[in-house]
């Protein structure tokens, strides 16, 4: 009987692992990130979104279109992708912001995490929580 007991907890907690790892489980559930230029027509937007672990490369991304990918959230709860963004005539300012950040997302964006540059210059991102567009602030770099 003992035997069964140290077998059928062994068992158990390699199903645990398993879903863990492979997304059954909320840790590891897979977020999809999309990006969107609502800039006025004539103004594509440059962007590059990166984490520790992964660069996503520069795009270029015109109006009315999307730059988008999706990974799993790590077990530490530390997933952090961040972007860079820039418009307009001067190639020197550049605007930053956390695309996902698991501290301020892990329930704003449950599977999706939608932003939108809109018309503006304003950075909106949606909350599948409350289901509405909240404004953030973007972060000023200029280079020269």
């Amino acid at each position: 009987m003992r035997t069964f007991k140290c077998n059928f907890y062994f068992l158990f907690l390699v199903f645990l692992l398993y879903m863990l790892i492979f997304g059954s489980c909320s840790l590891a559930r897979r977020v999809h990130v999309h990006v969107i230029n609502r800039l006025p027509d004539g103004f594509p937007m440059t962007i590059h979104c990166q984490s520790r672990d992964n660069d996503l490369g520069q795009s270029i991304v015109e109006v009315g279109d999307e730059v988008n990918w999706s990974f799993r959230i790590n077990f530490w709860g530390t997933t952090l992708f961040y972007c860079e963004v820039q418009w307009g005539g001067d190639s020197s300012i550049w605007y930053h912001f956390d695309a996902y950040d698991d501290d301020r997302d892990f329930q704003r964006c449950r599977s999706e995490c939608l932003w939108m540059i809109s018309r503006e210059g304003f950075l909106y991102g949606y909350d599948q929580e409350s289901e509405y567009w909240e404004l953030f602030a973007f972060t000023k770099h200029e280079f020269s």
